[in-house]
């Protein structure tokens, strides 16, 4: 559920779906829009770029802890993202089965930044390293193999469990938004496993991280809270704790305490584009644009194929008035994604910035029929349509809009303004 914040009475800037995710992905964040576009001649615009984060339509971002998506405001979907694996603190050496087969060599095993496997050559923690690879590649059959396996080879280490908690959430189709699913029987029976796992070990960071989680999908902010801040007082150099923490801090209101934890994150895990698109995201929010494109720059070099990065991107540069610098990287975005209402929506914001008018026209209808219900689209078309001088069209484009939200103070506005204009443009005015 992407996270909004208004700039004037009715231009916004959203984040790509998903900016902030329940899981080491970035999902749909909301940014600081651009300066609001309003003049006498067109109500303002409204950009959408979107973390995570189906295409966010319209919604506050979801939570930096599920997959690859980001939000702020329940029940927005985070669609391309699944939660990401945690790095394990250590534990008690966990009893394994002579004589196990090993998904790999025992020399050169290697624990997986995030992962679970501690690093060393026992049967049981190379399966569980088999697990976090097939985790990380998206191989949600394979990951649950593996870890199965693990846990028949060592039944009182809570890491396997945990991965298999991690599995079925990922599996699920089940959106990993802030209350995007309250009272849950499946996301209750997974917080269940967990509690179970941390019957084992009560000090296991990386079973707080899921729990917190699980109960940030399920409404509960405060216990969520508990947990992540319990799972860093024992991991304080886990990058995806803190990174877990700072998202959930950010979607309950405190951005200033969530930058501090979402740049450490940074920090850990430097050459990690969610960890930059998190940070970028909650920089966009405190109003500190250049820092935010910094982020977003260093996460766009390392992931070039990114579309909600380059989205994301374009959308700072539009936050600070750079629209020749925007119009690539929304370009880019729509490239790589074509089919994402938001990006293509921002982009026709862009072109409307640019003085392109037909090319905002024809990008914003083209978002519309990608997403009818995408408030911001519709908004989009109506303030190109009424620069055009199309204000008929103007209008029913921003009532589309209302009917879609009626709370939505940005098609209000913009529908009054052009009120104002058609009362200047006619002959009899008083």
């Amino acid at each position: 559920m992407p996270i909004y914040e208004k700039h004037g009475l009715t231009a916004w800037l959203v984040l790509s779906a998903g900016s902030f995710a329940l899981g080491a992905c970035a999902a749909a964040g909301a940014v600081p829009p651009a300066p609001a576009s309003t003049t006498t001649s067109a109500p303002a615009a409204s950009a959408t770029p979107t973390t995570t984060p189906p295409p966010v339509s319209d919604a506050p971002p979801p939570l930096a802890s599920a997959p690859k998506c980001a939000g702020a405001s329940a029940g927005s979907a985070c669609p391309e993202t699944r939660p990401a694996a945690k790095a394990a603190a250590p534990a008690a050496a966990p009893e394994s089965s002579p004589g196990a087969t090993t998904p790999q060599a025992v020399a050169g095993n290697k624990a997986i930044p995030g992962g679970l496997s501690r690093g060393s050559a026992e049967p049981y923690d190379l399966e569980l390293a088999a697990g976090d690879r097939a985790y990380q590649n998206d191989d949600l059959t394979a990951a649950k193999a593996h870890y199965e396996k693990a846990q028949k080879l060592s039944s009182k280490d809570p890491a396997a469990q945990i991965g298999l908690v991690r599995v079925a959430l990922a599996s699920s189709d089940i959106p990993t938004d802030f209350a995007a699913a309250p009272q849950n029987p499946a996301m209750l029976g997974l917080l269940r496993k967990v509690d179970a796992a941390l019957k084992l070990d009560d000090g296991y960071a990386p079973a707080f991280v899921e729990r917190g989680r699980l109960l940030l999908i399920l409404g509960n902010a405060p216990e969520a809270l508990r947990a992540l801040d319990r799972a860093q007082q024992l991991a304080p150099e886990d990058a995806e704790t803190q990174s877990a923490l700072g998202v959930a801090l950010l979607a309950t209101g405190k951005p200033a305490e969530a930058l501090t934890r979402l740049r450490r994150a940074a920090e850990l895990d430097p050459d990690n584009a969610e960890r930059l698109t998190n940070l970028g995201t909650a920089h966009l929010i405190q109003g500190e644009v250049p820092e935010a494109i910094r982020a977003f720059s260093r996460a766009a070099a390392l992931t070039p194929n990114d579309a909600k990065v380059h989205g994301d991107l374009g959308a700072a540069y539009l936050a600070q008035n750079q629209t020749q610098k925007a119009l690539p990287e929304l370009d880019r975005a729509v490239a790589l994604a074509p089919d994402r209402a938001t990006y293509v929506s921002n982009l026709s914001y862009a072109y409307f910035l640019a003085g392109q008018l037909e090319l905002s026209i024809s990008t914003a209808t083209k978002a519309t029929k990608l997403d009818p219900k995408l408030g911001s689209a519709w908004i989009n078309l109506g303030t190109a349509l009424a620069k055009k001088g199309d204000l008929a069209a103007a209008e029913r484009a921003y009532r589309r809009a209302l009917a879609l939200d009626p709370s939505d103070p940005r098609p209000k506005a913009n529908l009054a303004e052009l009120a104002e204009m058609k009362r200047a443009a006619s002959p009899d005015k008083k």
